[in-house]
């Protein structure tokens, strides 16, 4: 019978066995890390040409190896750096081609013609067999030094074949002939020898030359040398596409780029400076050739190229069939040939051309329609800023047309088309954002469109998956990305999820909404300008151009009133940017009505009205506030203008000017917490400010229009919400206000008047304190001393006698003790800082006079020493100011 023990004996037992099981394995590991180091052989040290074998270790991998521990890496052997056979190579190749040159110069001269063919020959071969034997063997560096001399060589024998076999060839045709001869002889020395870096691209440097040269040896005009240029280019995008190695490629890109550009360069000059539509042809013949090529190039280019060949492509199309009727029709009209060119653009949608190369083609569009319109942003700005100039003469009189109320030396005559540019591009933005739906299918080819190579067929067919291809399309999305009944171009927004294919469509393109939202932003903001535009160039009568700009606002507020709150997705777009323009097209109309007074009221009053309007139509908060304020605005400059008519000073004028902020604080009190009352009650404020601003050279009136500023003050802290901040407002403006009078009165004893108040206000903090001992001294008592210590203060330092500073100074004592005393913090910063004034105020002679007899040097060395003293006891002063500022804290 087995004996079976108790559970707690068992697992006793059990615990001492997994003891010692860890006790073994712990001294197992540690006698492997010390057989794992004593395995480890040393790292060599000894001279370069140490060689383990030399001590008998056999083989890594053979019998008889030991076995290395797991992770452990055999020590690198020395090499020689690569970086020292560079320069050794590069200084003799240097010093080898410096000796042919000075043999080709110097030399030269001196010997037979058999003697200077023998040697020619003989250094050209050798140099060029040289690297043919290195290359073989491995020594690769040494045979590119070698092939690079060789390419100098036979740059000196041409130049040795011209100087002394045929010096009176012209040097040009003869440069393109050599040119040609090299790029020809260093093409097949490159690809007989593949292994060379060297040869591939010096041919193809050699090959920008030949047709270059050529044409300027032959005399050839602009267009002949444009053509070279182009077939040069031509040459370089085809060795870039299917040449062999990637440095040929790369150079060849490179001089295909400024080739090709330098051919478009060529191409749009004469195209632009022809003197007609026929002589025009021949180089748009010249730039719709380049345009083929750079189309044909980026069939098969890369992504980046591909753009690249299509924007290409798009600007030269549009200057070549732009240039044909803008040279038929006035300079200033002649950039709507190439709008119209640009716009055609966009027809690409519709062709089997490639999704990049014809991404770069709408982009070229776009750039021609930025360009069209940046041309008429200055006589824009002109219409919008313009009026500025009538600040400086306010009611001068009305002008006699628009353009007298504008700058006067812009070429509004150069500007005729600038308006029609506008309007064109904002009909067919409206167009777009009117049948988006339309323009979406019929860009859906470019969309589903795939690259060549992309794994979905040759460019332009259907990709797998497709309905056109006859694939699969996933349940419920009929050919639509996943999550959407719509693709994202037509409006829709959620595409291939994360689990499809990584990061979802919105983050890779923008939603179809935000771009038809885009379009039509940019009709209201187009079409705004070409209306304003055209006024200034037609030189509209002054009262139409107000009129019309009026108007115009109006448009531009009942696009953003009708925008708001219509919670269609992408439909915020429009009304932004109605409401960013209306403010804009209220400041310009605005400051175009200053030059007459009539004007000026009907103008300012139309848009106050138009602007308190649409903030009771608009249902969202940023926009209602935003038309709150601009009406609250145009109420205030409405009040200047009737103090101006009454033919009041600024300052008569100012009280009239807080009957906007006055009206404002009842405004706030109507609306309490509606978002729009917060924005309107601070433009009030800011309107107070510009009545105090205009009081100021006028002392009584300044006092009143305090006064009553305090007075709106304390309107507004009736309201809870205002109380805290309006409160203490109220209080300063009063006292200040009294500060004020008392100055403008020339009173000499401000004591006899703010004492009076000083008295009860400190009774009745007093009884606060009494009935709430939690209350803040500044509550309390900061109004009522303030009330007399600072006017008495300001008074002090311009009194000769010693009486009142003692007084001053000796209240300023015992209010300062008093804070102290009973930790009232108001009590102890007001008393202590009116003290130290007053103190300095009567110390600050005898401190001119010290500071007089001291010698200069003593208070920047005083000044010194202080800094130091404060930087070696800096932990210790932080410490004693955050004391002193808890202190400070804790009082009341």
């Amino acid at each position: 019978m087995e004996h079976v023990p108790p559970p707690a004996e068992e697992l006793a037992r059990l615990d001492r066995e997994l003891a010692e099981l860890d006790a073994r394995r712990a001294q197992l590991l540690t006698r492997r890390a010390w057989l794992l180091a004593a395995l480890r052989p040393p790292v060599p040290t000894a001279a370069p040409g140490w060689n383990p074998s030399a001590w008998g270790a056999p083989a890594a991998g053979r019998p008889g190896t030991p076995a290395q521990p797991w992770g452990w890496v055999p020590p690198k052997q020395a090499s020689a750096p690569r970086s020292a056979q560079n320069v050794l190579l590069t200084l003799g190749g240097l010093l080898l081609t410096v000796a042919a040159v000075a043999f080709t110069l110097v030399s030269w001269g001196s010997m037979g013609i058999g003697g200077r063919s023998a040697v020619l020959a003989a250094v050209t071969v050798g140099a060029l067999a040289a690297p043919a034997v290195l290359s073989r063997r491995g020594l690769t560096a040494t045979a590119e030094a070698l092939a690079a001399l060789a390419l100098v060589l036979t740059l000196l024998d041409a130049y040795a074949v011209h100087a002394v076999a045929v010096p009176d060839t012209d040097g040009l045709g003869f440069t393109a002939v050599a040119a040609a001869v090299l790029a020809a002889l260093w093409t097949a020395y490159g690809l007989a020898l593949g292994k060379l870096h060297l040869p591939l691209p010096a041919a193809v440097v050699l090959a920008q030359w030949p047709l270059l040269f050529g044409a300027w040896a032959a005399g050839a005009p602009a267009l002949v040398v444009g053509w070279a240029l182009l077939a040069t280019a031509v040459l370089d995008g085809a060795i870039a596409l299917w040449g062999k190695g990637t440095g040929a490629r790369v150079t060849a890109c490179v001089g295909g780029s400024v080739m090709a550009f330098s051919a478009l360069m060529v191409g749009l000059t004469l195209s632009v400076t022809a003197s007609g539509p026929l002589g025009a042809l021949a180089p748009g013949a010249l730039l719709l050739t380049a345009a083929a090529a750079a189309l044909a190039g980026a069939w098969r280019a890369p992504r980046g190229f591909a753009r690249a060949g299509g924007v290409v492509a798009g600007l030269a199309t549009v200057a070549a069939v732009g240039g044909v009727p803008a040279t038929a029709v006035p300079e200033d009209w002649g950039v709507l040939a190439y709008l119209a060119a640009g716009l055609a653009l966009t027809a690409v949608v519709r062709t089997r051309l490639p999704r990049n190369a014809a991404i770069g083609v709408l982009v070229a569009s776009a750039v021609v329609v930025a360009g069209a319109l940046a041309g008429a942003l200055p006589g824009l700005a002109a219409v919008l800023l313009g009026p500025v100039t009538l600040l400086s003469d306010v009611w001068a009189g009305s002008p006699g047309g628009f353009r007298s109320a504008l700058d006067p030396t812009l070429p509004w005559t150069g500007l005729a088309a600038a308006p029609v540019v506008l309007a064109v591009s904002a009909g067919l933005l409206g167009a777009a954002y009117r049948w988006w739906p339309s323009l979406a299918r019929i860009a859906a080819p470019l969309i589903a469109r795939e690259e060549p190579g992309s794994g979905g067929g040759p460019a332009g067919a259907p990709g797998a998956g497709t309905p056109e291809a006859g694939g699969a399309v996933a349940p419920g999305a009929s050919g639509a990305p996943h999550g959407t009944g719509a693709p994202w171009y037509a409006g829709g927004r959620a595409a291939t999820p994360w689990y499809a294919g990584g990061r979802s469509a919105a983050r890779r393109r923008p939603s179809g909404a935000a771009l038809r939202g885009a379009a039509g932003a940019g009709a209201a903001v187009l079409g705004w300008g070409a209306l304003l535009l055209a006024g200034a160039v037609l030189d509209v009568p002054y009262a139409v151009a107000v009129a019309g700009e009026t108007v115009l606002v109006a448009g531009l507020l009942a696009l953003a009133v009708r925008g708001t709150g219509s919670g269609r997705e992408g439909s915020a777009a429009v009304p932004v940017t109605a409401l960013v323009a209306a403010p804009a097209g209220a400041v310009s109309a605005g400051l175009l009505s200053l030059a007459s007074e009539g004007a000026s009221y009907a103008v300012f009053g139309a848009l106050a009205a138009l602007f308190a309007g649409a903030a009771v139509r608009a249902e969202a908060g940023v926009p209602r506030a935003v038309f709150a304020v601009a009406a609250t605005v145009g109420c205030t400059v409405l009040t200047g203008f009737a103090g101006r008519s009454l033919g009041l000073a600024p300052h008569e004028a100012a009280p009239l000017m807080l009957l906007v902020p006055a009206l404002t604080v009842l405004f706030g009190a109507r609306l309490r917490r509606n978002p729009a009352a917060l924005p309107v009650e601070l433009t009030g404020a800011l309107g107070a400010l510009v009545a105090v601003a205009l009081a100021v050279p006028d002392a009584p009136f300044l006092a009143l229009v305090l006064a009553l500023c305090g007075v709106l003050a304390a309107g507004a802290a009736v309201r809870p919400e205002r109380r805290p901040v309006a409160a203490y407002l109220a209080a300063a403006l009063f006292v200040l206000a009294t500060w004020v009078r008392l100055a403008a009165s020339e009173v000499s004893f401000p004591e006899a008047y703010t004492l009076p108040v000083t008295v009860p206000a400190l009774v009745a903090g007093f009884l606060r304190r009494r009935k709430d001992p939690e209350a803040s001294s500044w509550t309390a008592y900061g109004p009522g001393l303030a009330a007399t210590l600072l006017p008495s203060l300001a008074v002090a330092w311009t009194d000769p006698d010693w009486q009142r500073p003692l007084l001053l100074g000796v209240s300023a004592l015992v209010i300062t003790l008093l804070g102290a005393r009973y930790r009232l913090q108001a009590l102890l910063l007001l008393g202590g800082a009116v003290l130290a004034l007053d103190g300095l105020h009567e110390l600050a002679p005898y401190v001119v006079q010290v500071a007089g007899a001291l010698p200069r040097w003593l208070p920047p060395a005083l000044a010194g020493l202080l800094l130091l003293v404060v930087g070696a006891t800096y932990e210790q002063r932080l410490r004693d100011a955050r004391r002193l500022k808890d202190a400070l804290g804790r009082m009341r």
